[in-house]
């Protein structure tokens, strides 16, 4: 059975830093993605990696995705955090060998880690 488990969200001042990780069982993804949904927003994508990265430009310069394939783990690194950048932020990946720029390629979702950044 496929999980995709969440961890590293919290309470963060504007201007401080986090790091996410999505730690994946049952099987190995070339492509993953990290999304965020807003309040009364709709769900989007930040970022994304297979091959290469891909970065919403919201958050381009101030966000990192990298992998560790040996531990099935997907991370996230955001610094320069704004107030704007709280949100649940959601690990994806998708099962077909083909990035993931949108929510309707998602197989596989996390359960969402709370990201709250204040001013």
């Amino acid at each position: 059975q496929v999980q995709l488990v969440e961890s590293g969200g919290g309470l963060v001042q504007a201007g401080g830093s986090l790091r996410l990780s999505c730690a994946a069982s049952g099987r190995t993804f070339l492509a993953m993605a990290w999304f965020r949904q807003a309040p009364g927003k709709e769900r989007e994508i930040v970022a994304a990696i297979m091959w290469s990265t891909n970065y919403a430009d919201s958050v381009k310069g101030r966000f990192t995705i990298s992998r560790d394939n040996a531990k099935k783990t997907v991370y996230l690194q955001m610094n320069s955090l704004k107030p704007e950048d709280t949100a649940v932020y959601y690990c994806a990946a998708r099962s077909q060998f083909a990035p993931i720029s949108t929510a309707s390629q998602v197989d596989y979702w996390g359960q969402g880690t709370q990201v709250t950044v204040s001013s």
